[in-house]
């Protein structure tokens, strides 16, 4: 174990890397497997002067090992990558899988009623029709979006709708719910009277959610929207926070096909939701859309994520923070693209402004051009944009050992 105070060198910053046990547990057992180009040595994680914020996350988990407290919660945003479910329940699996927990909770959003992929760890469903919602495009947009950067809008006289969680190692069942919807007085929303479930029910009006919370372990639900009059129109749903008090991890997947690192910033209601799950840990994996457009600037990225990370302070103060930097990508197929470079300076420098950490997935994946390696080894799409399943979840699980190997190096775990 080397720990490498930053100094300062002529006009450079020799950054501070806490290396753990020398990766002995990863090289042993995988990198013979792994393709050549991917580099192992960087997959590790990068801190601030001042980690005190990720070292209180570590105690949190310990706290949970130890019984001291029930759950951890953990939102991670991003784009498509996020979106698409493979990386996510990689992590999921890894941070549950340390104490085999299987409390804790998921957020769901309801991808089928706005006919979006869907990660494959839950099902949604509905009736009706609906309008999509998506904080990505200016076209897209509604007022009060959520957390989740997406919603749907209908306008049905009767509507139905819900989620199922398919089976899965991470959150397989659940005993309370938050609904996020807009509180439209014209509608009036319900449990499906065909669901025999003995339930408490609250209105939280002014949080923006209605919470259910059961006398037993179910693992699906279905909800009723009815319109009563046409005085407002459209009933607005902004997804449902799953949540099982047994102890375990939360973890809020919340991904939106296009997003960019000034998305969110367009949600009214982002702070007010994120709230009622305060995340102990946030991680940021936005960057691949900003990295698309001819008129990206380091700086402007900078701005746009200080401006999200006020947001994220105001719902939970202490959380600490993990930016992965913005994977290599080829603009339209053909051009390999330079400015992930930028981009992943760019994270390193909001890693010493804002006490974080983090993970540079840009030089674990081989750095320039090697997106055309992954695709040819059959771990990327054509787009040469995104991986595959097989390549999100090799660097997922790359990412999450780096952070195992840390926290255990770091807490009481050894």
């Amino acid at each position: 174990m080397k720990i490498i105070k930053s100094i300062k060198i002529g006009n450079k910053i020799v950054r501070k890397v806490f290396l753990v046990l020398c990766l002995f547990s990863l090289v042993s057992t995988v990198k013979s497997q792994l393709p050549s180009f991917i580099n192992l040595n960087q997959s590790k994680l990068y801190f601030s002067n001042d980690s005190s914020r990720f070292m209180d996350f570590y105690k949190k988990i310990d706290e949970l090992n130890e019984g001291k407290r029930k759950k951890v919660t953990i939102a991670h945003f991003g784009g498509s990558h996020i979106q698409a479910g493979f990386w996510t329940e990689v992590l999921m699996d890894g941070f549950q899988g340390l104490n085999k927990y299987e409390g804790g909770g998921t957020f769901v959003f309801p991808f089928a009623i706005v006919h979006a992929n869907s990660p494959h760890f839950f099902t949604s469903f509905t009736t009706g029709h609906w309008k999509r919602c998506r904080c990505a495009l200016a076209k897209e947009m509604c007022d009060n979006l959520g957390m989740a950067g997406i919603a749907g809008i209908t306008n049905d006289s009767v509507i139905t709708f819900g989620f199922k969680l398919l089976p899965n190692n991470h959150n397989k069942t659940f005993n309370s719910v938050k609904v996020y919807h807009n509180f439209n007085p014209s509608f009036e929303l319900a449990l499906n009277h065909e669901m025999a479930l003995q339930f408490v029910r609250k209105d939280f009006k002014d949080k923006g959610y209605t919470e259910f919370t059961f006398e037993s372990f179910i693992d699906s639900l279905n909800f009723v929207a009815i319109r009563k009059d046409t005085n407002h129109r459209d009933f607005m749903l902004r997804g449902f926070s799953a949540e099982n008090n047994n102890p375990g991890f939360y973890y809020a997947a919340i991904g939106v096909n296009g997003a960019s690192s000034n998305s969110f910033l367009r949600c009214n209601e982002f702070v007010n939701e994120l709230k009622s799950i305060p995340p102990d840990l946030v991680i940021f994996s936005l960057g691949v859309n900003d990295t698309q457009g001819k008129n990206f600037t380091k700086q402007e990225f900078i701005a746009n994520y200080d401006s999200l990370i006020v947001q994220i302070k105001k719902a939970s103060p202490n959380c600490a923070i993990l930016f992965t930097t913005t994977t290599d990508n080829y603009i339209k197929r053909k051009t390999s693209n330079k400015r992930p470079i930028k981009a992943e300076e760019a994270m390193f420098d909001l890693m010493e402004k804002h006490k974080a950490a983090v993970y540079d997935l840009y030089a674990v994946m081989g750095g320039y051009k090697s997106i055309y390696k992954w695709f040819k080894a059959g771990l990327a799409a054509k787009d040469k944009v995104h991986f595959n399943g097989r390549g999100y979840k090799l660097l997922a699980g790359l990412m999450f050992d780096a952070i195992d190997r840390s926290y255990r190096y770091n807490s009481k775990v050894k």
